[in-house]
C-alpha cells in the first residue's frame, strides 16, 4: 500500500522527469539553414542574427547547404520537423523566382512552410559604364528609355545568368518601357561587373552593394534604384519608378530579399517566440549598422505581413519569368 509520503515522491519524480525532458528539448540547437555559400550578405546577416538571438532562443547553428540556387536547402527545411529546430533564411529566389525558373522542383514555397519575418531588403541599381553614358548623353532614366527606343537593339546589359535577379529586372524593364536591349548572360554576378567595367556591356541592374564602391569611385554612372523606395545609403538617387509617368515605369519594383521560414505547421506559439526573438535582434543598433554596411535595410515584421509579401512576390515573378523565357531546363 502506498503511503502519503510515497505518493508525494513519485509526483516529485516524475515532475522532475518532465522538467528535465522540457530543458533537453529546450537545449537542443536551432539549426539555421542558409541555402548558399558563405560570405555573402544573407550569410553574413544570418551569423549575425545567431549571435544576438543567443539569449531567447540559445544557440542557433548557421549550415551552409548550397546548391540547386538556394533549391537544395530550401527543400531541407521544407522536409524538417516543424518543431521550431529547423529553420531556412530564404530568398527571392528560392521562394519567388525559383518556382517558375525550374520546370521540377522539390517543395511548394507557400504550402510547405511557414513564415517567420522578412529580414532585409537589398536594393539592385540601374548602373551604366560611365564612359558609355557621356558617349551617348544619357544621365538619367528618361534619357536612357529615349535613346533606346530611337536606337532599337544598339543598347545591351549583362547579367549573372539566364534568370538571376539582374536578368529578370532587364527584361521587366524593357517590357514596362517598350524598349529593346540585348542580354548577356555571365556566369555570376562578378563576372557581368567586370564586363561592365570593362565597356563589354552596356548596362547592368546590379546589386547595391556590389556596384556601390564603383559608383563612388566614379567607374560607374547609377541612374536608378530599382527597387520602390529610395535607399538610406545614396538617399539622393531616384528610383526608376520616379521617372516622368509617360515613360511607363511607374510600377517598377525589382530587389533583393530575405527572410527566415519554418517548415508547414509550424505551431503558432513557436511561430510567434521565433517572430518576437527576431525581431528584437533585428531592432539592435549593432545588427542594424551590420545591415547598412551591407547595403540592406532591415525590413521586421509580423508572420501574417511576410506570408502576404511572399505571395505576392510569387504571383509578380511568374509574369516576368514567363516574360523573359528564362529557364534552367
Amino acid at each position: 500500500m502506498m503511503t502519503a509520503k510515497t505518493i508525494r515522491m513519485a509526483w516529485l519524480s516524475l515532475a522532475m522527469l518532465l522538467g528535465a525532458s522540457q530543458a533537453s528539448a529546450q537545449d537542443r540547437p536551432i539549426r539555421l539553414i542558409v541555402p548558399y555559400p558563405p560570405g555573402g550578405p544573407l550569410d553574413i546577416i544570418a551569423r549575425a542574427l545567431a549571435e544576438r538571438v543567443r539569449d531567447r532562443l540559445g544557440v542557433v547553428i548557421i549550415e551552409n547547404k548550397a546548391g540547386a540556387g538556394g533549391n537544395l536547402g530550401a527543400d531541407l527545411v521544407a522536409k524538417a520537423a516543424p518543431d521550431g529546430h529547423t529553420l531556412v533564411m530564404g530568398a527571392v529566389a528560392t521562394h519567388a523566382i525559383n518556382p517558375w525558373l525550374y520546370r521540377k522542383i522539390p517543395y511548394d514555397p507557400i504550402r510547405d512552410f511557414t513564415p517567420i519575418t522578412l529580414v532585409a531588403k537589398v536594393p539592385n541599381v540601374l548602373v551604366m559604364n560611365e564612359a558609355t553614358a557621356r558617349r551617348l548623353g544619357i544621365d538619367s532614366v528618361a534619357d536612357l528609355v529615349a535613346y533606346a527606343k530611337k536606337n532599337p537593339g544598339k543598347l545591351n546589359y549583362g547579367s549573372g545568368g539566364n534568370g538571376s535577379a539582374g536578368h529578370l529586372a532587364g527584361e521587366m524593364f524593357k517590357a514596362q518601357a517598350g524598349v529593346f536591349m540585348t542580354h548577356i548572360p555571365y556566369a555570376g554576378g562578378n563576372p557581368a561587373q567586370l564586363a561592365l567595367l570593362s565597356g563589354e556591356v552596356d548596362l547592368n541592374f546590379d546589386n547595391l552593394a556590389s556596384a556601390s564602391a564603383n559608383i563612388k569611385s566614379g567607374r560607374l554612372k547609377a541612374l536608378a534604384l530599382t527597387t520602390s523606395q529610395r535607399s538610406q545609403a545614396l538617399p539622393d538617387l531616384p528610383t526608376v519608378a520616379e521617372s516622368p509617368p509617360a515613360i511607363g515605369l511607374s510600377r517598377f519594383d525589382v530587389g533583393t530579399w530575405f527572410g527566415l521560414f519554418g517548415p508547414a505547421k509550424l505551431p503558432a506559439d513557436v511561430t510567434q517566440r521565433l517572430n518576437q526573438a527576431f525581431v528584437e535582434a533585428m531592432a539592435s543598433p549593432e545588427l542594424r549598422a551590420r545591415m547598412s554596411s551591407l547595403m540592406a535595410e532591415g525590413s521586421p515584421g509580423t508572420p501574417e505581413q511576410f506570408a502576404a509579401f511572399v505571395k505576392a512576390e510569387l504571383a509578380k515573378y511568374e509574369q516576368v519569368v514567363k516574360a523573359s523565357g528564362a529557364s534552367t531546363d
